[in-house]
């Protein structure tokens, strides 16, 4: 259960709570009994997704709106999700994705320190890892990210060490790496415009939706010569963003760590275990490598799972592409 010790509810703001893994938080909130209030610009949310929560459309570069918004309640803690996230947008616009990702994210400080709210948990990224110097990445690996994207997310993890030496804040950024699947009602799923991930990617193949599956390299060093990639479950993220909550209940200052798996499936092993959960055909065309595509990325969970009590239980490949197929068979939005 995600409540503080006597067994009272908090008040906490989600920003970007109408996007994919956002929503997924503000339903296990509002499960909780918890009060929510999702701030999000509806860019590439959904509306719909919020469920009961209080909605304000705002966008985190309002400053004046954004501490409003902070103004209407006595809120316990901030869950930044929001951010502009696709890594080849942010090397075709790097601007944007600095003014969107650290500007708004400054003004979002601001406001928290400007009515006392001192706890946040933010959304970061395995891309701050850049290119892997060893086969599983943990916290300690060297951080050098090598597209505007991860910079953005790396630049916030600075600000946020910065602000608990000055004005006492405190937060645990979580580096999420390939966050996929879909809640267990079918509610919930990832609906992106333009899809850019892999396995919604497969699954709208498989309806038809889409053409063939395009699969970038096939010449990678790894057993079946395509990207190995970690895929974390999205309650299972959750789930990370409930001890976080937890934990800075307990500590304070700046904390850091991975969400993965721990397991590492090639881009050829997803693919065979889609035709298999979904019982058809997917064609696949197969293209040149991507600029600045690993040929693997495997999280460490060790630390989360040490100071945060967390263990994913539901990121096994089966269980994923389960409860993603289940929602793209029935999408809400």
């Amino acid at each position: 259960m995600l409540r503080v010790p006597g067994g009272l509810c908090l008040n906490i703001l989600v920003c970007g709570g109408a996007g994919y893994i956002g929503a997924h938080m503000v339903k296990r909130l509002l499960q909780e009994g918890h009060e929510v209030v999702v701030l999000d610009n509806l860019s590439t949310g959904h509306r719909e997704a919020v469920g009961d929560a209080s909605l304000v459309v705002a966008d985190l570069l309002d400053a004046e709106k954004v501490e409003r918004t902070l103004r209407t309640t006595a809120f316990d803690a901030v869950l930044h999700f929001a951010a502009m996230s696709i890594v080849a947008d942010s090397m075709r616009d790097p601007y944007a994705y600095h003014q969107n990702n650290v500007v708004g994210t400054l003004n979002l400080l601001r406001a928290m320190r400007t009515v006392r709210v001192d706890k946040l948990i933010f959304s970061s990224t395995a891309a701050v890892y850049g290119m892997p110097r060893q086969h599983v990445l943990d916290e300690q690996h060297p951080v050098e990210p090598i597209n505007p994207y991860g910079a953005t997310k790396l630049a916030v993890e600075r600000l946020l060490e910065d602000a608990s030496r000055a004005y006492g804040l405190s937060s645990v950024s979580l580096r999420y790496f390939n966050a996929a699947g879909a809640d267990q009602e079918g509610e919930l799923g990832e609906s992106h415009q333009p899809e850019t991930h892999l396995i919604p990617n497969i699954l709208r193949s498989a309806l038809g939706m889409d053409p063939a599956l395009r699969i970038f390299g096939s010449d990678y060093p790894t057993p079946d010569g395509t990207c190995v990639r970690d895929y974390i479950h999205v309650d299972d993220l959750v789930d990370g963003h409930a001890c976080a909550l937890r934990y800075l209940d307990r500590n304070a200052g700046v904390f850091r760590f991975n969400l993965g798996s721990g397991e590492g499936y090639s881009v050829a092993q997803v693919l065979e275990a889609a035709r298999r959960v979904t019982g058809r055909p997917i064609s696949v065309e197969v293209e040149a490598r991507r600029a600045g595509d690993p040929a693997t990325l495997v999280a460490s969970r060790e630390l989360a799972g040490r100071e945060l009590g967390w263990e994913p239980r539901k990121s096994d490949l089966d269980s994923i592409l389960s409860s993603a197929w289940r929602w793209h068979c029935k999408p809400r939005y």
